[in-house]
């Protein structure tokens, strides 16, 4: 049975179960299960290489001796299990505090986890199924992990969770642009289910890590921080997928909770790839941690002021904004000023409204910057939707192949060669200042449509109203003619 059809056949049978209601909750239940078979067949994998090795999970508790046995517990005595023993034994692990501590890993995963299942005999069906993936084998972890990447699409349809998937195009593009390499302490403040991170991940295994020491220089350069449960679970299990051993560098946490001014030199990093949350208000206290010219609610402002006082000199960043940043005035004015002074915000990509639907329409802006130097001239690139399609959606998504264009345009590391096109224009940062910091500036190169003179257009329409009007009266006439004969 392929990764795909075994997926599909668990979630049926979750259907079946009266105490699992919608997909949110579907993935979620699916994803603290997977959990647990995942970093048992890792933990039993590091038995082998290493003597010495303990699993932070205790033996009572482990995948292995609970639910490998197709014959095993059932029924009732399982859901009690699960709910009375296995649950508060790991939501409860005690932690060392030592930054790789994977017991820290599995708390955090449980500390908000439920189990939702009502049915023993259901849930027992599905823990046989889930045994028969083995994320020890390299090929089927990896053909599970693009099946994952479809459980993490699916949240598009699962109400409010399809604001924690950024399309994978996109995290990709803004990847590839920011060329991450092993060692460099890379930084995603509000990581969802881990988009960033797995496009980060699997760009330097491709190009730069060639040695165990690389492999290990990579993982420990990571830091991540998610605020809801939900996807920090989501994330947690996709590091596990994508072979990072000790996923603790993913914090179930609020970014923004921390006092701005609390984050000093320590805790600066290279490079910062996210998508904020935008559009949502923070909760009533958290814009207090922030100097009081740039306290908001809107919780994108927050990220972006702090993600400028994060960055190293010559740190990089590339960040996921609405187009409401790039206009908006008070607050938003301030933070674009600072960000142009502190950093060379050399390039804005336009995205069309269509990139992140269905769960948002808005017009979305990829930002990338550089700490250290100011901002003198400003690139925009204009993305298209492909020709012969109206917009984006969810059974015709953006690939990355539809961001060749901007790459060939690009120019390299260094950005050299750029020149203006069709999609592509220049703005100095002295026009920006003169226009209020609003960098919410239009294609000069695209004509607005000419629909007409408005007043020949008015006597149009009053002429179309009118014939409009008699023909109405000649078929009023006509009818009244055939009721009275």
């Amino acid at each position: 049975m392929s990764a795909r059809t075994l997926v599909k056949s668990i979630q049926d049978i979750m259907r079946q179960d009266t105490g699992v209601d919608g997909d949110a909750q579907r993935i979620s239940q699916l994803c603290w299960m997977f959990f647990l078979k995942i970093i048992d067949d890792q933990d039993q994998e590091l038995e082998l290489l290493d003597a010495t090795y303990r699993s932070p999970i205790s033996e009572r508790f482990q995948w292995r001796t609970w639910a490998a046995d197709p014959e095993g517990s059932t029924g009732q005595a399982l859901l009690t299990f699960v709910n009375d023993e296995l649950f508060p034994a790991l939501k409860n692990l005690p932690v060392t505090g030592q930054p790789d501590d994977r017991r820290r890993v599995v708390r955090d995963v449980f500390e908000d986890a439920y189990n939702y299942m009502k049915s023993g005999q259901l849930m027992r069906q599905v823990v046989n199924k889930i045994n028969g993936i083995d994320f020890n084998n390299l090929t089927e972890r990896q053909h599970f992990g693009d099946i994952y990447e479809q459980i993490l699409n699916d949240l598009q349809s699962a109400g409010n969770a399809g604001e924690y998937y950024t399309p994978r195009a996109v995290t990709a593009f803004m990847v590839d642009r920011i060329d991450p390499r092993p060692g460099e302490l890379l930084f995603d403040p509000a990581c969802g289910t881990g988009g960033f991170l797995t496009c980060a991940i699997r760009h330097m295994r491709e190009r730069y890590v060639k040695l165990p020491e690389d492999e290990q220089q990579m993982q420990a350069s990571l830091r991540a921080v998610e605020k809801k449960q939900l996807p920090h679970m989501l994330c947690v299990t996709n590091m596990l997928l994508h072979g990072i051993e000790a996923p603790s560098f993913v914090r179930h946490d609020n970014t923004l909770a921390r006092p701005y001014i609390s984050w000093e030199q320590k805790d600066r990093v290279d490079i910062v790839l996210t998508n904020p949350p935008f559009g949502g208000r923070e909760e009533d206290g958290i814009e207090s941690n922030f100097p009081q010219h740039f306290r908001t609610k809107e919780m994108a402002d927050l990220f972006l002021a702090l993600i400028i006082r994060l960055l190293k000199p010559g740190g990089r960043a590339a960040v996921v904004l609405p187009d409401g940043t790039l206009f908006g005035e008070g607050v938003k004015t301030r933070l674009k000023e600072h960000l142009m002074t502190e950093c060379n915000l050399h390039t804005i990509v336009r995205l069309p409204n269509s990139v992140f639907k269905p769960y948002a329409s808005i017009g979305t802006n990829l930002l990338f910057f550089e700490k250290g130097q100011p901002t003198e001239t400003i690139w925009y690139y204009e993305h298209q939707v492909p020709a012969g399609q109206k917009a984006y959606s969810m059974t015709k998504p953006i690939r990355l192949e539809h961001m060749q264009p901007c790459i060939a345009w690009w120019g390299g590391p260094q950005r050299q060669g750029r020149e203006e096109t069709p999609q592509a224009w220049q703005v100095t940062a002295e026009e920006i200042k003169a226009r209020g910091y609003n960098l919410d500036i239009k294609n000069p190169h695209t004509v607005a449509d000419n629909h007409g003179d408005p007043e020949q257009l008015l006597a149009e329409l009053t002429r179309a109203e009118s014939e409009t009007a008699s023909l109405r009266n000649q078929l009023k006439a006509i009818l009244a003619e055939a009721l009275l004969r």
